[in-house]
């Protein structure tokens, strides 16, 4: 169990702090809830304690893991399918993991395809969101800006030399 002030991953979702623990009556079903604040974008999410294991929620890495991440961001993209319905589920299915290796392989190859070939509008949604979720869990665990966790990311995938 995840206690107030605790930095956690809420997968689809991204990375914030359990700002407390209430208990709601919701349709006749009181439960206790994490009321979670997620920095970016300034979002509040209610997640059922009783369920959040089930749903993947995780404390936040460590720096060093950012770091292991980071270093993944620049291996290149690796083999998606041709079909643009199989390779969408399979992106889906690996941000729904929570995990942050999973996140961070869909973030770098959606960034190296809309580079070469551009992307399908689900696909550039689907990238905004894995983005958004990496960029949280960077920003709790490293405490930088927003902005500067999209320039270490940018720098991963592209290197240091290359601007998007």
């Amino acid at each position: 169990m995840f206690e107030v002030g605790d930095k956690v991953v809420y997968p689809m979702h991204g990375a914030g702090v359990i700002e407390r623990i209430e208990k709601k009556k919701i349709l006749d079903d009181e439960r206790e809830y994490y009321m979670m604040k997620i920095p970016f974008g300034d979002m509040n999410v209610m997640i059922p304690v009783d369920n959040s294991e089930n749903i993947g929620m995780r404390s936040v890495v460590s720096d060093e893991e950012i770091d292991a991440v980071m270093a993944q961001m620049g291996q290149g993209i690796t083999e998606m399918p041709d079909n643009w319905n199989k390779r969408y589920r399979e992106n889906v299915a690996k941000l729904r993991s929570g995990d942050i290796f999973n996140v961070a392989e869909v973030v770098r190859n959606l960034m190296i395809s809309e580079k070469s070939k551009g992307l399908s509008t689900g696909e550039r949604k689907m990238l905004l969101n894995a983005k958004q979720i990496l960029i949280s869990e960077m920003v709790l665990v490293r405490g930088i800006a927003i902005e500067e966790a999209e320039t270490q990311i940018e720098d991963a995938v592209f290197g240091e030399a290359v601007k998007v």
